[in-house]
C-alpha cells in the first residue's frame, strides 16, 4: 500500500502528472536535472485523495451543484466550497494511508521540519498555472501535524479562488485531483522568484530575479518589496535594491513569524551580482529541460541554490515560428482587422491560404513579418507612413524597435520605394502595408466601382455553382483552386487602385484642408452617406426590417421572449411564422440574411457562427431599432448625411475661393471630393466579398464534417474547427483522425482566450507597445486616435458581445473592437470608443459614414470606463473625458 499512496520525488517526473499533480511532477523532473538541487521529499499521490473522497460521499452532490454556478456568483461559490472543505477535513485518514505517509518521513527525519504543499492535477500546466490557487504550509513539524496539513491541502482543492479559477477556465471540478508534496524544509539566507523570460515585456532573452531575505513567503505575500534584477546574456542590465524592512523566518517549534531586519542590513542586496548571474544560469538549464520559460521559486542556503518549485509562465504571448535564428519584427493582423480574439486552427489556416502575403500564427492570432521592409530606408519610410496614418501606436512601436539600432540590420534599397494598400496584403483592405507597391489611383469614374462589384458577385456565384457537386478529397482539391481565384480577385489591380483612390483622397483632403483652412478631419463630413458602402447599407437595412416588425405587436412580443430566453436556436424563425404578422416579419429577416447572413462578429475566422447560422444574434439589435426609431429612419438618415456632405462641400469650396489662388485650390479640392465620394464606399466591399466566399467554403466544409460524423470518424461536426485545412484534407482522404490532437488544440485555444495580443511582437517574444506621445489632452482624459470628428456627451454602454447590446438613443458604445458586423448597432448610438482600431479600419469608416464622433485605440477602455458612466467623446481631438 505504501507504493500506492506515496512516491519519492526522485521516482517521479513530468509524465506522472495524474499521479502526483503538477507541482509534484515538476519537482520530480527538476530533481533529475544535472546540477539542480531540490530539497528531498515525497508525494502523497492522487490515489490517496480519491480514497478520502470515497469516504465523503456527500461531496459528490455538492460538486454537481457547484458545476452549475456562475463564476461571478461569489457568495454561492464561497458557501458551497466552504462546505466541501469542511467535509474533506472532517474525514479521518484511514490507518493504512496514515501509516504510508508517516513511514515515508522516517528516512528523511521524523522530527524534522517540512513544507507541505498542494499539487493538483490541473496545476502548473503549460496553459494554466493555477499559481496560488491551493495551499502551502511551511515549517510543519511532527507526524501528527503533517497528517493534519495533508488533509488541509486536499481540502484546498476547493478554496473559493481555486473553484472560481477552474470555472473560468472551463475545467470540470470532478476531473481534478489533489496530490500533496512533503519536502524537507530549507532555512534560507535569501529566497525569491526567477522568471526566465521578462514577465512584463515577454522578452525571452531577459530573465528577471526578485530576491529578499529569509523565506520567500515575504515576497509572495507582498510583505516587502524585493530587490529586482534583469539579466541578459549573462550580464545584469538593470537592478533595483529595495529597502527590506521585514523577513519571514521559521520558528523552532514549527510555523513561521515575521522578523524585523536590522536597519544596517535593510538596503543591502539579498544576493551578490555573481549569485544573480549563477541563478539565471540554473534557470536557463531548467527552462531547457521543460522546453518553455519558467517561473521558479528558489532558496539560497549555505551558499547553494535550492529549487522548491518551477512552473510554466502562462501569461507570455507565444512567438511565431521562424526558419532561421535572425531577428524578426511582426505586426498584428487582428488589430487591423478589428478582431483580436483568437482564431481556431481551421480559421487560421484558411485565412493564411487566401492571404496575399505570408502570415505567421502565434497564440491563435496572425502576424505579418515586416522585418525586410523595415531594413531598407525607402521601404521603411513608406511602411511607417502608411501604418502611421492608420494606427499611430503600431508606428510608434516599430520606431521603438528601430531606435535600438542593432535589432534590425540596415540594408540598401532593393528597388523603387512604395507603400502598400491593406488589400495588397490580402486581408480585406485593412491590414498593415507590408507587401505590394501602391498602385496609381483610379480615375474618378463610378462605373469602375459598379464593374468591380459585378466581377465579385459573378465570382461568388460561380463558386456557389461549382462547389455543389464536390465532396471528400475532391472538395479539398477544388477549394485549393478556389483559394487561388480568391487571391486573384483581391489582387486585381483595378480593385487595389479603387481602394487606394478612396483612402488617398481622404488623407489628401484632411491634410490639405487643415493646411489651407485650419480645419481638422474635414473629410469626415464630406464622406457622409457615400454611395456603395455595403457595410453602412447593412446597418440601415436592419432599420427597414425593424419597420416591418414594428407593425406587428405579436412579433415584437415574440422576439422579446426569444431575447429573454437567451436562446441560440436558429429554429426560432420557424416559430416566428406562426405568430400574427410573423410571415411578413420572417420574410423581411430572411431577405436581410440572404444579403448579409454571411457576416458575424470575428468574421475573419471561418469557424465563427454566421448570422445565417445563428440569427438570434440580431434579435437584440432589431428590438433596439423598433424601440429607438420611427418608421422610415433608414432613408431619412441616409438623405440627411448626403445633404450634410453636400453642404460641407459647398462651404469648403466657397472658403477656398476666397483665398489667394482660390480658384485653383477649389478646383483641386473639388476633384478630390469627387474622388473620395466615388471610391470611399467601395473600400468596404472587398471584405464583404471575402466573407461571402468564406461562407461558401464553410458550408461545404460543414457538409463534409457531417459526412465524417456519419462515418464515425468525428464525434461532432465542430471538431473540424480544431484541425488545419491540410489536416482536414488528410482526414477526408484517410477517414482517420487523432482525437488527442483535437483535445490538445481545444485546450490550447481556451488558453489563448486569456492572452492579449500585442500590436507589434519581436522574435525575442517582446510585446512592443506604442504610445501617442502627445500632451494636448486634459489631465485624466483617456487618449486615443481621432477617427470621426465631433464631440458628444452621453451614457457609456460597455458592450463586449453584440448579442447582449441593450442600447438607447444617445448612448456611447464602448467596446474592445468593432468589425463590420457591428454596423447594425451603430445606427442606434451617438458615439464610439474602442480599444483597437485605426483611421481606415471598418469601425472608423462606418462611424464617419454615420457621423458618429469616435475615438479608437484607447488602451483598456472597457476596464477604465464603467458601464453607465457619463462620458464626453472628443472625436476631433482624440480623447475621452469621464464626467461621472
Amino acid at each position: 500500500m505504501i507504493e500506492q499512496y506515496v512516491r519519492d520525488l526522485r521516482e517521479v517526473d513530468e509524465t506522472q502528472l495524474a499521479v502526483v499533480g503538477g507541482k509534484g511532477a515538476h519537482l520530480g523532473g527538476l530533481s533529475r536535472i544535472d546540477g539542480i538541487r531540490v530539497p528531498p521529499g515525497f508525494c502523497v499521490t492522487t490515489d490517496a485523495f480519491r480514497r478520502i473522497m470515497a469516504e465523503a460521499p456527500a461531496v459528490e452532490d455538492r460538486l454537481e451543484r457547484l458545476s452549475h454556478l456562475d463564476p461571478d456568483d461569489r457568495e454561492a461559490i464561497r458557501t458551497l466550497s466552504a462546505e466541501i472543505r469542511r467535509t474533506i477535513e472532517g474525514v479521518e485518514i484511514p490507518g493504512d494511508l496514515a501509516a504510508a505517509i508517516t513511514s515515508a518521513l522516517v528516512p528523511l527525519g521524523e522530527r524534522a521540519a517540512y513544507a507541505v504543499r498542494s499539487s493538483a492535477t490541473a496545476e502548473d500546466l503549460p496553459t494554466a498555472s493555477f499559481a496560488g490557487q491551493q495551499d502551502t504550509y511551511l515549517n510543519v513539524v511532527g507526524p501528527t501535524a503533517i497528517l493534519r496539513h495533508v488533509s488541509q491541502c486536499w481540502a484546498s482543492l476547493f478554496t473559493e479562488r481555486a473553484v472560481t479559477y477552474r470555472q473560468r477556465n472551463g475545467i470540470d471540478h470532478r476531473t481534478v485531483h489533489m496530490a500533496v508534496v512533503v519536502q524537507r524544509m530549507v532555512f534560507p539566507h535569501a529566497a525569491g522568484i526567477l522568471f526566465t523570460a521578462d514577465p512584463v515585456s515577454g522578452n525571452r532573452r531577459v530573465a528577471t530575479v526578485d530576491a529578499g531575505f529569509g523565506l520567500g513567503e515575504a515576497l509572495v505575500s507582498g510583505l516587502v518589496n524585493p530587490d529586482v534584477y534583469r539579466v541578459r546574456g549573462g550580464e545584469i542590465i538593470a537592478k533595483s535594491i529595495a529597502a527590506k524592512h521585514l523577513a519571514v523566518h521559521a520558528e523552532p517549534s514549527g510555523g513561521t513569524r515575521e522578523v524585523a531586519i536590522d536597519a544596517r542590513r535593510q538596503e543591502l542586496p539579498a544576493l551578490t551580482d555573481a549569485q544573480v548571474v549563477r541563478l539565471v544560469q540554473l534557470g536557463r538549464r531548467i527552462e531547457t529541460h521543460f522546453g518553455r520559460p519558467q517561473d521558479i521559486e528558489w532558496c539560497l542556503a549555505d551558499e547553494e541554490f535550492q529549487i522548491v518549485q518551477s512552473r510554466p509562465i502562462t501569461t507570455l504571448f507565444p512567438i511565431p515560428r521562424a526558419d532561421d535564428q535572425e531577428n524578426h519584427v511582426y505586426v498584428s493582423v487582428g488589430h487591423q482587422q478589428m478582431m483580436t480574439d483568437p482564431m481556431k486552427p481551421l480559421g487560421l489556416s484558411v485565412w493564411q491560404l487566401t492571404a496575399m502575403v505570408p502570415m505567421h500564427e502565434a497564440g491563435g492570432r496572425l502576424f505579418v513579418d515586416v522585418t525586410a521592409r523595415l531594413a531598407a530606408p525607402t521601404s521603411r519610410a513608406g511602411l511607417l507612413d502608411l501604418i502611421g496614418r492608420g494606427d499611430p501606436l503600431v508606428r510608434d512601436a516599430l520606431e521603438t524597435v528601430l531606435d535600438r539600432g542593432d535589432f534590425i540590420p540596415s540594408l540598401p534599397d532593393a528597388g523603387p520605394a512604395g507603400t502598400s494598400s491593406g488589400a495588397a496584403s490580402g486581408t480585406g483592405a485593412s491590414t498593415p502595408a507590408v507587401a505590394v507597391p501602391a498602385p496609381a489611383p483610379a480615375e474618378t469614374d463610378p462605373a469602375i466601382v459598379a464593374e468591380l462589384i459585378e466581377r465579385s458577385e459573378m465570382s461568388v456565384a460561380a463558386l456557389e455553382r461549382d462547389i455543389r457537386t464536390k465532396s471528400g478529397p475532391e472538395l479539398f482539391d477544388f477549394l485549393l483552386e478556389a483559394f487561388e481565384e480568391h487571391k486573384r480577385v483581391l489582387g486585381d489591380p483595378l480593385n487595389l487602385r479603387a481602394i487606394m483612390a478612396g483612402m488617398e483622397a481622404t488623407w489628401w483632403l484632411n491634410d490639405t484642408l487643415q493646411e489651407w483652412l485650419g480645419e481638422k478631419n474635414a473629410a469626415d463630413t464630406l464622406t457622409l452617406s457615400a454611395p456603395d458602402n455595403i457595410t453602412s447599407e447593412m446597418g440601415l437595412a436592419l432599420l427597414d426590417v425593424a419597420d416591418v416588425i414594428r407593425r406587428h405587436p405579436e412579433v415584437v412580443a415574440f422576439l422579446r421572449g426569444v431575447q429573454d430566453e437567451g436562446s441560440q436556436d436558429e429554429g426560432f424563425l420557424e416559430e416566428l411564422a406562426k405568430v400574427a404578422g410573423g410571415t411578413e416579419a420572417r420574410g423581411a429577416i430572411d431577405a436581410y440574411l440572404e444579403r448579409y447572413g454571411m457576416r458575424c462578429v470575428g468574421e475573419i475566422d471561418i469557424t465563427r457562427p454566421r448570422w445565417r447560422e445563428r440569427p438570434t444574434t440580431l434579435v437584440p439589435v432589431l428590438l433596439d431599432n423598433v424601440r429607438n426609431f420611427e418608421p422610415g429612419a433608414a432613408g431619412r438618415r441616409f438623405e440627411e448625411g448626403r445633404q450634410k456632405a453636400e453642404q460641407k462641400e459647398q462651404e469648403v469650396l466657397a472658403r477656398l475661393r476666397a483665398l489667394p489662388d482660390g480658384e485653383r485650390k477649389a478646383a483641386e479640392v473639388k476633384r478630390m471630393i469627387d474622388q473620395v465620394r466615388s471610391f470611399i464606399g467601395y473600400r468596404e466591399y472587398p471584405k464583404y466579398g471575402i466573407v461571402s466566399r468564406s461562407f461558401v467554403y464553410k458550408r461545404a466544409l460543414m457538409d463534409e464534417a457531417e459526412r465524417l460524423v456519419r462515418a464515425d470518424v468525428l464525434r461532432e461536426k465542430e471538431d473540424i474547427f480544431y484541425l488545419t485545412f491540410q489536416e482536414l484534407h488528410d482526414v477526408a482522404r484517410t477517414n482517420q483522425v487523432d482525437g488527442r490532437l483535437i483535445q490538445r488544440r481545444t485546450d490550447a485555444f481556451r488558453s489563448y482566450e486569456g492572452l492579449t495580443p500585442p500590436r507589434v511582437l519581436t522574435s525575442e517574444g517582446e510585446a512592443v507597445t506604442g504610445s501617442y506621445r502627445r500632451d494636448d489632452a486634459p489631465a485624466g482624459a483617456l487618449v486615443g486616435l481621432p477617427v470621426s470628428a465631433g464631440t458628444i456627451e452621453g451614457r457609456a454602454r460597455v458592450v463586449l458581445d453584440m448579442a447582449e447590446a441593450d442600447l438607447e438613443a444617445g448612448d456611447i458604445l464602448v467596446t474592445a473592437f468593432t468589425d463590420p458586423s457591428w454596423s447594425p448597432v451603430f445606427v442606434a448610438i451617438a458615439g464610439l470608443v474602442t480599444e483597437v482600431g485605426g483611421l481606415m479600419t471598418h469601425g472608423a469608416v462606418i462611424a464617419r459614414e454615420y457621423g458618429l464622433p469616435a475615438v479608437v485605440g484607447v488602451d483598456r477602455a472597457t476596464r477604465l470606463i464603467r458601464d453607465g458612466q457619463r462620458i464626453r467623446v472628443h472625436g476631433t481631438d482624440g480623447y475621452i473625458e469621464i464626467l461621472s
